[in-house]
């Protein structure tokens, strides 16, 4: 029973950083019915930003409480995730939205490339160690199960935004255009919403969800690197097809859904497969499951939410 508690927890962790960034990817999905593959390489600009804010502020202001570090570190990596994702629309995608599929998809492998080439430029080749800011102490509330208060901030967070995104699509202004334009942009622009505006959005709000993501991602496994959105950004991406790709809260429950999988998988595949395999491969599970559901529900547990296009 213990071990069941911990690999819940452990899996809420991890599910609800997927669940963060499969928010991006299905948000561009349900406008644009593009799946934008640099999306996961946000997640490591936004990680190695507030890193570099962080590592300056060190310097400047040796002593700084590490609240007030964590703080400044997410102000600055959120904008420029912000701004990197709306270069991207403007300059990447919109272009080629009326251009055949594949060349959007092409172009999104392209970017995520040049994301990282350029970070590997900024920041070099070696994996970087990220300050733990937040108190990794172990608690043990019940025998047998640890958690830090690292991992209860990472899970009130990414429900805190999660509640705050749907609040927003759901109960704003933009919100309502950005569902408008979901279901035809042409006829939304005819009616006076600004579809051009409401995409750029979207793009802009999923990039931030994703230097946010980035930063929980960083702080719980200590560590940043120029590569270490391709990953998680993959996991991401299956978590929004488990849930049904275009649909928010689907992305949701994909993205906690493969978390508690991969967790009870890491728990239990060394006791499954007889010593066989142990929880470093971990990682098979996502990708079994990717499989499973393109072959047996291609539509995703809460269905995929497409609007038709004229």
């Amino acid at each position: 029973m213990e071990t069941f508690l911990q690999q819940t927890l452990n899996g809420l962790v991890s599910g609800s950083i997927y669940a963060l960034v499969a928010l991006g990817y299905t948000m561009v999905y349900g406008i644009l019915g593009l799946i934008n593959f640099a999306h996961g390489d946000l997640l490591m600009v936004g990680a190695l930003v507030a890193l570099q804010t962080i590592s300056l502020l060190n310097s400047a202001v040796p002593g700084l409480h590490p609240a007030l570090l964590l703080i400044a570190g997410v102000v600055t990596a959120v904008p420029v995730c912000m701004a990197v994702g709306y270069l991207i629309e403007r300059i990447g995608y919109r272009r080629l939205r009326n251009a055949p599929k594949l060349a959007p998809l092409i172009t999104a492998i392209g970017v995520s490339f040049l994301l990282q080439t350029l970070a590997m430029i900024l920041w070099g080749r070696e994996f970087h160690v990220f300050p733990q800011l937040v108190s990794t102490t172990p608690m043990q509330p019940i025998d047998g199960v640890v958690v830090s208060p690292l991992q209860i901030f990472t899970i009130v967070v990414a429900f805190a935004l999660m509640a705050g995104l749907m609040l927003l699509v759901n109960k704003s202004r933009l919100g309502r255009a950005m569902r408008a334009t979901a279901e035809n942009h042409r006829v939304a622009g005819l009616m006076g919403i600004n579809a051009n505006g409401v995409i750029a959005a979207t793009f802009i709000i999923g990039s931030g969800l994703a230097a946010l993501a980035g930063v929980l991602f960083a702080s719980n496994y200590a560590i940043a690197h120029y590569a270490m959105g391709f990953t998680p950004g993959l996991k991401a991406f299956t978590a929004a097809v488990l849930g049904g790709i275009g649909n928010l809260p689907g992305a949701m429950v994909g993205g906690l859904v493969l978390g508690l999988v991969e967790s009870f998988g890491a728990g239990y595949i060394e006791h499954l497969t007889f010593g066989f395999l142990n929880s470093s491969y971990q990682d098979i599970f996502a990708f079994i499951m990717l499989g499973a559901v393109l072959i047996f529900r291609p539509s995703g547990l809460l269905g995929e939410r497409v609007a038709d296009r004229a």
